[in-house]
């Protein structure tokens, strides 16, 4: 195989090493070009230095290329896996969570929605609107795939902001829900299918069927699966607030207690502050090991005393960005759960100028949503608030208007006030005026 593939933010420990193991463990790709692209040369190197090792116990499977020019990177490429991040992700994640809450905001955690993922979108979707305009430029044939967050609002801006480039977004959070059908049904994961729909950390279980004998098990699942995930309660996963959305609106939401709070203005009414912030605390904790973990092996490497076994899984990190690649290079017309794409008519009764997170079919031609027709009205009806949220808060960076910023964050149900909204956009502004756009 003859492919380049391209990885923007490679420099990051918790994105270039885990996606450069489910390459690696690819049989279709193997010969292909790695480019390993960040703009932090530090980092860079010290993953690149890990991998060209990694390569080399594989006898060179794959040729494995570096560079911070991200011109020279996208020439020719095939594929382009984005994971950048802006800044100090973890002191501007606590910023985002703290000073609307300062102000008065019920945001319960500030990473995808409420005002903090308002702001977090304002500063990430500007370098990557540059990014996908370089790579339509450089190489309009190529396939891009974003894995930054905000999911929906990121893949929003790009989908106005190029017409060509075909691309997707891609998030684990279906993975929750994944773990826990197998013991509900006790099934294997390959023998049960679901269809998905909604927005990314905010999308609901709309079906689900046994492969084996086509037989449909929703009725069963909406039977059981309060008692099941009650028993398996956890406060950062399925909890109080996943089971009372269950109960008002009829389906079960796989966003989790933590991201689906973010969307909802009784969010906080069913989750507890101290919680989120452990979120918040857990995911910084995480990275800070997984950096130490491999400038650890970094120093052992230049003392000549690396693991003979290497630093890489033997098994897929779950991500589907690889399978994804290898369904279109295959044109294998396979089925993925959820995936972010334009709505282009899949739902009928949500904007066309969405994107959704949604069930797909993958060929050589693409990733293609399966049709869903009209949602029930009260699920609409949620997704419609915060789509009209995401539309404002897109059009507002890529306008830079700061009169359609503070309308954003003044309808959004977590603020609900311009006073609100001017207070927290005025303290963001100037704490954050290294990484936000100019508004005028």
């Amino acid at each position: 195989m003859n492919k380049k593939i391209v990885l923007i933010g490679a420099g990051s420990t918790s994105f270039g090493p885990p996606m450069f193991n489910d390459i690696y463990l690819s049989d279709v790709l193997e010969g292909s070009t790695i480019v390993l692209q960040d703009v932090d040369n530090e980092k860079l190197e010290i993953i690149y230095e890990l991998l060209m090792v990694e390569n080399n116990k594989r006898d060179n499977k794959f040729n494995l290329e570096r560079t911070t020019d991200r011109t020279k990177a996208l020439k020719g490429a095939d594929f382009i896996i984005n994971s950048i991040e802006v800044g100090d992700r973890m002191e501007l994640w606590r910023q985002d969570y703290e000073i609307p809450r300062k102000h008065g905001s019920t945001q319960i955690l500030g990473e995808c929605g409420g005002p903090g993922g308002t702001f977090h979108a304002w500063r990430i979707i500007p370098p990557i609107i540059d990014i996908v305009k370089d790579a339509e430029r450089i190489c309009p044939n190529a396939f891009f795939i974003n894995f930054s967050n905000p999911m929906a609002r990121v893949c929003l801006a790009i989908k106005r902001s190029v017409s060509k480039l075909k691309f997707i977004g891609l998030c684990h959070q279906i993975g929750s829900m994944i773990r826990h059908l197998p013991i509900l049904f006790n099934k294997s994961i390959n023998e049960l299918k679901m269809k998905v729909t909604g927005l990314n950390h905010f999308g609901f279980l709309l079906d689900l069927e046994d492969l084996t004998n086509q037989q449909n098990l929703m009725d069963s699942f909406n039977a059981d699966a309060l008692e099941y995930f009650k028993g398996h309660e956890f406060k950062w996963e399925f909890s109080k607030l996943t089971f009372e959305v269950f109960r008002r609106f009829g389906y079960f939401s796989y966003a989790e207690d933590s991201h689906l709070g973010e969307y909802l203005q009784f969010g906080e009414e069913f989750t507890k502050s101290q919680d989120m912030v452990g979120w918040i605390d857990y995911i910084d904790a995480l990275g800070h090991y997984r950096y130490k973990k491999y400038l650890r092996n970094f120093r052992r490497l230049k003392r000549g005393k690396y693991p003979k076994k290497g630093i890489l899984d033997k098994i897929s990190s779950g991500e589907r960005a690889i399978p994804i690649i290898e369904a279109i290079i295959n044109d294998s017309n396979s089925y993925e759960t959820a995936v972010n794409i334009p709505n282009d008519n899949i739902v009928e009764n949500l904007p066309t100028d969405l994107i959704l997170e949604c069930s797909t079919i993958v060929d050589k031609y693409g990733v293609h949503g399966v049709k869903v027709g009209a949602l029930p009205k009260n699920i609409a009806a949620l997704l419609r608030i915060e789509a009209s949220i995401q539309d404002l808060c897109v059009e507002a960076v890529l306008r830079r208007s700061k009169d359609i910023a503070i309308a954003c964050l003044a309808i959004d149900p977590n603020v609900g006030s311009f006073e609100m909204a001017d207070n927290i956009f005025n303290e963001m502004i100037k704490v954050q005026k290294d990484f936000l756009p100019n508004f005028k």
